[in-house]
C-alpha cells in the first residue's frame, strides 16, 4: 500500500536535507571553512536523529540503496579528517596519524560489537516461546541494553564523542580535542563489546535447542494437558483466538494454547492457560508423544495442515463465530475430526453448502462466550436509548454487502444522531479498511460526525470520584506485566512466568467492576466511539437497547440477550429475498442503505407493544445458539471431554495394534549396527 500523502513531504524533506547536509559537509572540508563545517555537520546529525525517532521507514530505503548508517557516519567522519588536514600544515600530519587509527580502530570495534550482538540474539532465539509457565530452568536473563542491539543508534551515540572531538579540534586546532573524543568512543565500543562476550560465555548463555526440547518434553509430561486451543494468524486476527480463552480455562483438565507465531505471544488476552509457541515443525511435532488429546480450532490456516498430520491428536473447528455468510462454510472444514457449532442453523449451512463435512461430524455446543450477556430486560429506562452500531469489516471477497460502512454507514449514524432520545455507541470491526480504502474512509467520517454531535449536546457529567482510575489500575495490575519497552522474548518469558494462584478470579471480578465504574463514568446522553479492548463487544451489549449491525456473528451473538436488533442490507437484494438467503434476518429489522426505517426502528423499541418480531426472535434465538440448557459452558466441556475419549480410545487402538505387529516388523527407528567379521583362527 502506497506511504500516505501526507509522509511523502516528510520524507522528500528528510532526504533533501540530508544531501545538503553531507554537500555543504564537503564543500567545508575542501575549501576549508570551519563554520560551515560546523553547522553542516551539526545539521547531517540532526537528520539522523530524525531518521531514527520519527522515520524508521526510511533506514531501509536508504539501505537498500547502499547508503546505511555506517557508510554515512564514515563519510561524516571522513570530511572532517580532510578538514582537519586541509587547516593543518603538512608537519601536523603525523599529528593526526593517530587519531585516524583510533577511528579505525572505533569502526572495528563497532563491527565486533555487531557481530557478538548477531550471536547474542542467536542464543536467546529459543525454538520455543511460553507465557503462564515456570521456565527459569531455561537460564533466562533480561536483555542487553538496546544500543547494543541496534546498529544505528549505538554507531550514532557511540560515535558522537569522535565526531564532536574532531569539530572542536577543527575550530580549535587543538588536536587533544579530537583524542579525548575518539578515546571516549573506542571506550564506550570497548565496555559494549566486553558485556556482549560475558553472554556468550557457557555459564550466561540461555539454554541450546536441545537442552530446549528436554525441558519441553518434560514440562509437557509433567503438566499433562489434556485439550488445547490452537491458533496461527496475522497480528489483527488475535481476537478470533481471545474469544475462546474463558471457555478454555474453564474446561475439565488442563487446557494449553498452542502458537505458531511469536509475536502473537503478546498478542494473546491475558489469562492463566499456559501459553506454547512452537514456531517449528519439527518442534510442533514433539505433541505428539504428550498427553494432549484434543487442539480445538477457532480459525484456518496454512499452518493447520501442519498440526493436522500429528495422528495422535483428534481436531476440531469452533471458528470465531457464526454467521450466514459463506464464509462460515468453508470446504477446508472437512479436513477436522469434528466441528462444533451453536446451533442447529449452522448444522443445517453446512448440510446445505455441501463443502464435504458429514452430519454426524456436527456437534451443536452453543455459545459459551455469551453466557455472561444479560438478558433482555424490558424497554430503555433512561433518558436516552442506547444504540449499538457494530458493523462487520469488508472481508476478502469484496462483496458489497458484507460491510454497510462503505454504502449505509454515514446515513445510519446520521439518523441515529437526529433523534435527540438516542445515545449512539459506534463499534467498527477492528479489521475495517483493511482491504478497501472506502470502507476506512467512512469508517473516519462516521467518527467525525459523532465527535461534531458530541460538541452540539450539553448535560451534566458524572462527577468523578475516581473509581474509574482505580478499577482500571486494579486490572491492569492483574492483566499486565511491567516489562520494559525494550525487553526480548527471553526477558518477557522470564517475567511471564507462572501466574500467581487465584489471577484468573480476581480478573473476573476486577472486569465486572472496571465495566461497571467504566459506564458510570459516561454521561447517559454522550455518543461513544468504542475502539479499545475495553470495553469488550459483549459488555456493550449489555448497555445497548438495541443493535444495528451486518449479516455476521455480531448478530447471531446478541440474540442471545433477545432484545431488538436491525440489519442493514446494503446486498442489493430485495427486502424477502434477502431474508430468505440469510436466516438470521428473519427475526430483525431490515433496513435500507438510506436508513429511512430508523424512526419506526426506534419508535418499536421505546414501546414494546409495537414490536412484532418477539417471538421470532424467542423462536431464531433457539434456532442459531441452541437450547439455553445446559449452558453452553457445560456443552462446551461435555464435547471436549467426549472428543478426549475418542483420542484416548483411539491412541489404545494403535498401541494394540503396534505391539501385535512388534515381532513380525522390525523397528526401522533403531539404529543398525552391523557385526564385525570373526578374525579367522
Amino acid at each position: 500500500m502506497p506511504a500516505p500523502l501526507s509522509r511523502i513531504p516528510a520524507r522528500a524533506l528528510v532526504t533533501a536535507l540530508l544531501a545538503a547536509a553531507f554537500c555543504a559537509q564537503a564543500v567545508a572540508a575542501l575549501r576549508p571553512h570551519v563554520p560551515l563545517l560546523l553547522g553542516a555537520t551539526a545539521l547531517s546529525l540532526a537528520v539522523e536523529g530524525v531518521l531514527l525517532r520519527w522515520q524508521r521507514g526510511m533506514l531501509s530505503v536508504f539501505a537498500k540503496s547502499h547508503a546505511d548508517i555506517t557508510v554515512r557516519h564514515v563519510l561524516r567522519d571522513l570530511l572532517l579528517i580532510v578538514c582537519l588536514l586541509r587547516l593543518g600544515e603538512q608537519h601536523r600530519e603525523p599529528v593526526y596519524t593517530p587519531l585516524i587509527a583510533g577511528l579505525l580502530a572505533f569502526y572495528v570495534l563497532h563491527c565486533a560489537i555487531q557481530a557478538a550482538s548477531v550471536l547474542v540474539r542467536r542464543t536467546r532465539t529459543l525454538p520455543v516461546v511460553t507465557r503462564n509457565i515456570d521456565a527459569t530452568a531455561l537460564r533466562l536473563s533480561p536483555a542487553p541494553p538496546i544500543l547494543l542491539r541496534r546498529p544505528g543508534p549505538r554507531l550514532l551515540v557511540f560515535g558522537l564523542p569522535a565526531t564532536a572531538g574532531l569539530l572542536a579540534t577543527a575550530t580549535t586546532d587543538d588536536p587533544r580535542c579530537a583524542a579525548l573524543g575518539v578515546a571516549l568512543s573506542l571506550g564506550l565500543a570497548l565496555v559494549g563489546l566486553c558485556d556482549l562476550l560475558v553472554r556468550l560465555l557457557p555459564s550466561r548463555r540461555p539454554a541450546g535447542e536441545r537442552e530446549t526440547l528436554e525441558w519441553l518434553d518434560a514440562w509437557l509430561a509433567e503438566y499433562r494437558p489434556t485439550a488445547g486451543l490452537y491458533f496461527s494468524g496475522g497480528a489483527s486476527s488475535a481476537y478470533q483466538a481471545n474469544m475462546w480463552l474463558e471457555p478454555l480455562a474453564k474446561l475439565d483438565g488442563r487446557p494449553l494454547i498452542v502458537l505458531r507465531e511469536r509475536f502473537m505471544v503478546q498478542k494473546i488476552a491475558p489469562t492463566d492457560v499456559p501459553v506454547l509457541c512452537l514456531p517449528k515443525v519439527s518442534t510442533l511435532m514433539r505433541l505428539e508423544e504428550s498427553s494432549l488429546q484434543v487442539l480445538i480450532h477457532p480459525s484456518n490456516s496454512g499452518k493447520t495442515s501442519q498440526v493436522l498430520r500429528i495422528p495422535t491428536l483428534k481436531h476440531t473447528f469452533v471458528n470465531h463465530g457464526e454467521s450466514d455468510k459463506l464464509s462460515s462454510c468453508n470446504p477446508y472444514a472437512k479436513a477436522y475430526d469434528e466441528v462444533w457449532v451453536a446451533g442447529p442453523a449452522a448444522r443445517e449451512r453446512y448440510a446445505y453448502a455441501e463443502v464435504g463435512v458429514e452430519d454426524k461430524d456436527v456437534v451443536e455446543i452453543g455459545r459459551p462466550q455469551l453466557d455472561d450477556v444479560r438478558p433482555y430486560a424490558g424497554p430503555p429506562s433512561g433518558a436516552c436509548t442506547t444504540v449499538l452500531y457494530a458493523p462487520t469489516w469488508e472481508g476478502w471477497d469484496g462483496n458489497p454487502g458484507n460491510t454497510s460502512v462503505i454504502e449505509a454507514g454515514e446515513n445510519l449514524v446520521r439518523a441515529l444522531l437526529a433523534d435527540a432520545g438516542v445515545r449512539l455507541l459506534y463499534k467498527p470491526h477492528p479489521l475495517t479498511g483493511s482491504v478497501d480504502p472506502r470502507a476506512g474512509a467512512a469508517d473516519l467520517r462516521i467518527r467525525e460526525l459523532i465527535t461534531a454531535a458530541n460538541r452540539e449536546r450539553t448535560g451534566e457529567r458524572p462527577h468523578d470520584t475516581g473509581e474509574l482510575a482505580l478499577r482500571t489500575a486494579e486490572l491492569d495490575r492483574l492483566t499486565t506485566t511491567d516489562v520494559r519497552a525494550s525487553a526480548d522474548q527471553l526477558e518477557r518469558m522470564l517475567l511471564q512466568s507462572a501466574p500467581e494462584p487465584g489471577r484468573a478470579q480476581a480478573v473476573t471480578r476486577a472486569t465486572a467492576a472496571w465495566e461497571e465504574a467504566y459506564w458510570a463514568s459516561l454521561p447517559e446522553w454522550e455518543h461513544q466511539v468504542v475502539t479499545a479492548a475495553r470495553p469488550t463487544l459483549y459488555a456493550c451489549f449489555n448497555e445497548a437497547d438495541l443493535l444495528i449491525s451486518d449479516v455476521s456473528s455480531v448478530i447471531s451473538d446478541f440474540l442471545a440477550s433477545g432484545k431488538p436488533y436491525a440489519v442493514a442490507n446494503t446486498s442489493g437484494l430485495a427486502e424477502d429475498v434477502f431474508r430468505k438467503a440469510f436466516p438470521t434476518v428473519r427475526a430483525g429489522t431490515v433496513l435500507t442503505p438510506d436508513a429511512a426505517g430508523v424512526p419506526e426502528l426506534l419508535d418499536a423499541v421505546r414501546h414494546p407493544e409495537k414490536d412484532q418480531l418477539v417471538e421470532a426472535r424467542v423462536e431464531l434465538k433457539r434456532h442459531l445458539l441452541g437450547p439455553d440448557e445446559p449452558p453452553s459452558q457445560v456443552r462446551f466441556n461435555e464435547a471436549v471431554q467426549s472428543l478426549c475419549s475418542e483420542a484416548g480410545e483411539h491412541r489404545a487402538r494403535m498401541a494394540e495394534r503396534l505391539a501385535a505387529e512388534t515381532p513380525e516388523i522390525p523397528d526401522q527407528r533403531r539404529s543398525f549396527t552391523p557385526q564385525r567379521p570373526a578374525h579367522p583362527a
